[in-house]
């Protein structure tokens, strides 16, 4: 008998002499670690952090950010709806400037990280499932110079203080003046590839100076308040920082790609 089950247990037999496995550590996803990096960046400056709802009402995420129900903009943002026309998910972090000029009165300073929707064809720069950080900052004295002024410190601090950016004019219904800042490529340092769409550049984020509009909407009043906003993807930069030329890398869980970041 005991010879049988010896038979039985030999091929499961452990030899406790050989060396151990062991564990390999675990490490931030780059994702978390850039998000973290801006928002520190961002907190160094005296922007205070909040988080949002990642559902949110139509009239957060679009009504009081100056986007009437038939406004051509909101097709800007293809919406993954949960009830049409009154909860989405949301497509963006500025929704939160509502939420935030709702409970506080001027000054504020605050930035939003957070995970937004929007139904997009996936490419090697678009997500449908991404991640923002949004800005906003309202006082009595606040101008476009001071805008430009926060965001290339910004670069500076996060890229380094020989990154070219370029500011060009845009639009968005929450902003007025309108503006997208642009990074050079990383990947193929101003010369054209797939990454930039052969253009030497790529669009870091959109900002300007707060809507009076939006301003309003919120009790505030747009005679004695000036504000400016901004929003970033935090994938762009993570691509722009650690040279990624495509964007669903960061999703696929590919052990290769997330070791180099370890």
């Amino acid at each position: 008998m005991t010879g049988q089950l010896n038979d039985l247990l030999e091929p499961v037999r452990i030899d406790v002499t050989l060396a151990g496995r062991g564990q390999r550590p675990g490490y931030m996803h780059p994702i978390a670690r850039t998000a973290q990096e801006m928002v520190r960046i961002f907190s160094n400056m005296g922007f205070n952090v909040v988080q949002g709802m990642e559902v949110e009402t139509d009239y957060y995420n679009f009504q009081a950010l100056n986007f009437p129900p038939d406004h051509p903009a909101r097709d800007m943002q293809d919406t993954f709806w949960i009830a049409p026309g009154e909860i989405l998910l949301r497509t963006q972090t500025s929704g939160m400037q509502i939420h935030v000029m709702e409970q506080l009165q001027p000054p504020v300073r605050v930035v939003v990280p957070g995970r937004v929707f929007r139904d997009e064809d996936v490419d090697a720069s678009h997500e449908a499932v991404f991640h923002q950080v949004e800005g906003l900052l309202v006082d009595e004295h606040c101008t476009m110079a001071n805008l430009k002024g926060c965001l290339e410190r910004f670069v500076a601090e996060m890229f380094g203080k020989d990154r070219r950016v370029r500011f060009r004019a845009s639009y968005f219904p929450f902003t007025e003046p309108s503006a997208e800042m642009d990074m050079q490529c990383a990947v193929c340092y101003g010369k054209g590839c797939s990454t930039c769409k052969y253009m030497g550049w790529l669009e870091m984020m959109g900002c300007g100076m707060v809507h009076p509009n939006v301003l309003r909407n919120v009790g505030y009043d747009p005679a004695r308040y000036r504000g400016f906003a901004f929003g970033m993807g935090v994938e762009r930069a993570a691509m722009l920082k650690y040279g990624v030329d495509d964007i669903r890398l960061f999703a696929v869980n590919d052990m290769r790609f997330l070791r180099q970041f370890a």
